[in-house]
């Protein structure tokens, strides 16, 4: 096993969309080791992130999709430390409304594979919560980082605009509870859960639309 470890950070701020705003808690993962990092959601407070980065490369800010209050901290925290931001490119519309004179470094492709402290976090287009949104998968690790995708108790929230309910329960069928059961899923807010946990749920949240 490679010396790499999952740190959570939570920061509070507030979530914008469709004319609303509520106040919110986000998780915040950094996968590495003691020499090298990548941030999952660069929420709220660019000076909290990069203190528990610390002296670490930063080797990427990946956004697991545009809503403001994952992606609020990323271009400062780019500019403090160097590191690229990578979102997929169909979340691009949700991320100019928060940063509408700064496009992220890179994209992030379905499949796309990153590297950090001698384990690979591969990208998982899954769509409905919001078009771009992804999600990764550590197999050595045994963890999912599910963004809004996924939560304990069901599938991110689909009443907002760029979102869809079918797309999101077609996101979790095919590419989250295939899986393995003991993946434990990091979700964008509050607990962790795992994949066997959430299964047999699945056909609970279909009939009851969210």
């Amino acid at each position: 096993m490679a010396g790499a470890r999952i740190e959570r950070l939570v920061t509070s701020g507030q979530f914008t969309l469709d004319g609303g705003t509520w106040d919110v808690e986000n998780n915040m993962w950094i996968v590495g080791d003691d020499t090298e990092a990548v941030v999952i959601d660069a929420a709220h407070d660019a000076g909290a992130i990069a203190r528990a980065v610390g002296g670490r490369v930063l080797r990427a800010i990946v956004c697991t999709h545009a809503h403001n209050d994952h992606i609020d901290a990323a271009p400062e925290l780019s500019a403090r430390t160097g590191a690229p931001v990578l979102l997929h490119p169909d979340d691009l519309p949700l991320w100019k409304q928060t940063h509408p004179d700064r496009a992220p470094d890179g994209e992030l492709a379905d499949g796309q594979r990153l590297a950090v402290a001698g384990v690979e976090l591969t990208v998982l287009h899954t769509p409905g919560h919001a078009p771009g949104a992804v999600c990764l998968h550590a197999p050595r690790l045994s963890a999912l980082f599910s963004g809004d995708t996924l939560f304990s108790g069901g599938p991110g929230a689909t009443g907002r605009s760029y979102s869809d309910f079918p797309t999101i329960i077609g996101s979790i069928t095919e590419r989250l509870l295939t899986l393995p059961g003991d993946t434990v899923v990091h979700t964008g807010h509050g607990d962790t859960t795992t994949i066997g946990a959430e299964a047999p749920h699945l056909q609970e949240w279909i009939e009851r639309g969210h």
